[in-house]
């Protein structure tokens, strides 16, 4: 069963969007909550042993997300 109240589907898209947005802000506000699966788990620790044996590889957040949104 939905919790979802039926007349927000009447909302144009961009107004949805912009409401799943602010969920999706309102759950990242608390990642503790957040359950990782053991899948999720263990890619992070491959991650972080990648990251590791070659911490010069890769590229810095803040210029990879400059990147993308320049494209």
């Amino acid at each position: 069963m939905s919790r979802v109240p039926p007349e927000i589907f009447d909302l144009p898209a961009a107004e949805r969007i912009e409401l799943a947005q602010a969920l999706w802000e309102s759950v990242l506000e608390h990642p503790e909550d957040l359950p990782l699966t053991d899948a999720h788990k263990e890619e992070l620790e491959r991650r972080w042993r990648a990251l590791e044996a070659n911490p010069g590889e890769g590229e810095p957040w803040e210029a990879l997300k400059k990147s993308l949104l320049s494209e």
